[in-house]
């Protein structure tokens, strides 16, 4: 840890923060807080790609080789005082050569972007492991290492070596916070500086689908109904059997998932009632939430998702529609205001009395829940801890 400097404040920095893909189709709490935080303070957003060997897929070669295009180009402007460089990352981190090369490669691309930018003192900000070897080489004044995931339970990645990198980050890091509380405990053993850091939402956006004034999204307004809805990756953990299970049991219910399919969806492409209409603008998702009649989450129960603070829990709660969910602890904090399965057939029985029982009372319930979740919130919470740690006002 850096010692801190009594005269120091946030003020006097920019922030170097370290992200997924910033182009990627769904919008993380990555790109919630980045944008936030560069409202108040210059910020150099560096997408990291590469947390995962890239498959021989065609998407995959073809950001391959976008992302090394980018590595060398100009920051790029994303915002009023917001920029973008890519740091691609080299696969096989377990040989040292590839672990010593990587690093040399993002000190200089980082520091050559800040130069370029002009950018005052920094704060190193981490949001995926993979970059942590970074930490404490870019002269930054204090390190946070913002841990929104169980990373070595992702599919396709090397569970011993991201365990590593995320252990190592969270024990050089200054301060770090957890948005999943399943989180805390084990992070706490590594470094004492850890604090519960859950999701916000963007409460403005989502509390759209309640207003009678906003089109439903014209790809949605011929749907039969009830629309069950969802949103999201429809990735290894979603539980698509589940999904198909419902959709045989109702064929008069129409399933509109909306987001990137990557994976195989099996016999949903023959369900005539299953409707994929693929990533959609974040900004229209109020648009798309207005169309269902309930909305849903069909988990896995793998330990990522165990482990996981669903994003999409918050914003479904933010539209007033019911909700419908597999048991994980963090939804299970919202057990008042979210219909809870342990199993399919609950599942089916949890939707019916959603779509038979649902009110306008709860509906203003679900929406009240959230409103003081916004990510502006979050922020602040965020950078009131940065701030005294920056100064030396916390132990």
């Amino acid at each position: 840890m850096r010692l801190a400097q009594a005269d120091s404040s946030l003020t006097d920095h920019a922030v170097v923060y370290f992200g997924n893909d910033w182009s990627a189709e769904n919008r993380t709490s990555s790109h919630h807080i980045a944008c936030r935080l560069a409202k108040r303070y210059p910020l150099l957003y560096v997408e990291v790609p590469g947390l995962r060997a890239p498959k021989a897929s065609g998407r995959d070669m073809r950001k391959l080789w976008r992302k090394l295009r980018q590595a060398f180009q100009a920051p790029r402007r994303v915002g009023d005082q917001m920029w973008c460089i890519t740091m691609p990352q080299i696969p096989f981190r377990r040989l040292a050569a590839v672990r010593k090369l990587n690093i040399m490669l993002g000190q200089y691309l980082v520091k050559q972007a800040v130069r370029k930018l002009r950018l005052p003192r920094t704060i190193s900000w981490f949001v995926v492991p993979h970059a942590g070897p970074l930490a404490g080489g870019l002269a930054e004044d204090l390190i946070v290492y913002y841990c929104i995931d169980d990373y070595a339970a992702l599919p396709d990645v090397d569970r011993n070596e991201v365990a590593r990198m995320d252990e190592d980050l969270t024990r050089r890091a200054d301060q770090v916070f957890v948005a999943s509380a399943t989180l805390l405990g084990a992070k706490q053993k590594l470094n004492p500086a850890v604090v519960h850091s859950p999701h916000g939402v963007d409460v403005g956006l989502f509390q759209q689908a309640s207003d009678g004034n906003l089109p439903v999204a014209e790809g949605a307004r011929e749907l039969r109904h009830p629309v069950i809805g969802f949103f999201g990756l429809i990735e290894a953990w979603i539980d698509l059997e589940l999904i198909a299970f419902l959709a045989r049991s109702r064929p008069s219910w129409t399933f509109l998932l909306i987001g990137r399919v990557a994976v195989d969806i099996g016999e949903l492409a023959d369900m005539s009632n299953v409707v994929f209409v693929g990533p959609q603008p974040y900004e229209e998702l109020a648009r798309w939430a207005k169309a269902f009649d309930v909305a849903i989450i069909p988990y896995r129960l793998t330990e990522q998702v165990l482990h996981a603070n669903p994003l999409k829990l918050r914003e479904y709660l933010a539209t007033g529609k019911p909700v419908v969910s597999v048991s994980t602890p963090e939804i299970r904090q919202f057990a008042e205001y979210v219909r809870i399965a342990e199993d399919r057939n609950q599942f089916l029985r949890a939707v019916e009395l959603a779509l038979a029982e649902d009110s306008e009372s709860e509906r203003a319930l679900r929406m009240q829940a959230v409103a003081k979740m916004s990510w502006e919130c979050r922020v602040d919470e965020v950078l009131g801890i940065v701030e005294r740690r920056l100064n030396g006002s916390v132990a």
